[in-house]
């Protein structure tokens, strides 16, 4: 028995509007889920990245094993590392969000270190002159001119992280990754093909969103652009 011709469903096709409507709450509730866990796993890095990056400038001696440390987290396989966590997390979501925060911190760490070392002595003699102490100086002078290249590092942490979510799909949190692992199971092409598309998307606008806050954030450089 074939399928009726206006049936994609049924004729198992890569591209069927038929998926997308019938499916919408399933996609809304994964797409959601891989957003959630992107940010948390992102935000957590970020606070443990600029700690991390500011005890490697302060202290040299502790820079190469700050960079070292997370560099080799860096090339430990996803799969393995989610193996690692799971006898201290269990099948859970913080499984997930430690595994990436894992990931995310040695671009994370290195971009932050690269930007605050790329502030001229100069400058902070000049800032020194002025009065500033220590604090003031790094949050007034030293992490704003650093901003460019920790954003650099901070939109390449959230790709990845966007891709690396859908390896959760092996304990259950996936996002849009449980889609995709169920459809390839089954050989659902239109499931597979739009969670793929959805996290593409995902991972689009978070580039761009982050890229148009940086441009907000540092006037200056777009002012040198355009001169």
């Amino acid at each position: 028995m074939t399928a009726p011709p206006d049936d994609c469903l049924a004729r198992n096709e890569w591209i069927c509007g038929a998926y997308l409507s019938s499916r919408r709450e399933i996609l809304m509730d994964a797409a959601l889920q891989h957003l959630q866990l992107t940010a948390l796993a992102v935000l957590i890095g970020l606070a443990l990245a600029v700690p991390l990056a500011l005890a490697a400038r302060r202290r040299r001696w502790a820079a190469g094993p700050v960079l070292g440390l997370t560099t080799i987290l860096y090339t430990i396989p996803s799969l393995a590392m989610f193996s690692l966590l799971l006898p201290v997390y269990g099948l859970s979501a913080a499984l997930v969000v430690t595994g990436l925060v894992l990931y995310s911190l040695t671009l994370l760490v290195r971009n932050i270190l690269a930007g605050l070392r790329g502030v001229p002595e100069e400058t902070r003699q000049a800032a020194r002159g002025m009065g500033y102490g220590p604090l003031r100086l790094l949050l007034a002078v030293e992490l704003p001119l650093a901003l460019p290249a920790a954003m650099a590092g901070l939109r390449i942490a959230t790709v990845s992280a966007v891709s690396l979510v859908t390896v959760g799909a092996i304990v259950g949190y996936g996002g849009l990754g449980n889609l995709i692992y169920s459809g390839m199971n089954t050989y659902f092409k239109a499931q597979v093909l739009t969670a793929s598309v959805l996290c593409v998307v995902i991972a689009v606008a978070a580039d761009l969103l982050l890229l148009g806050a940086q441009r907000l954030l540092t006037p200056w450089t777009r002012r040198g652009s355009e001169s």
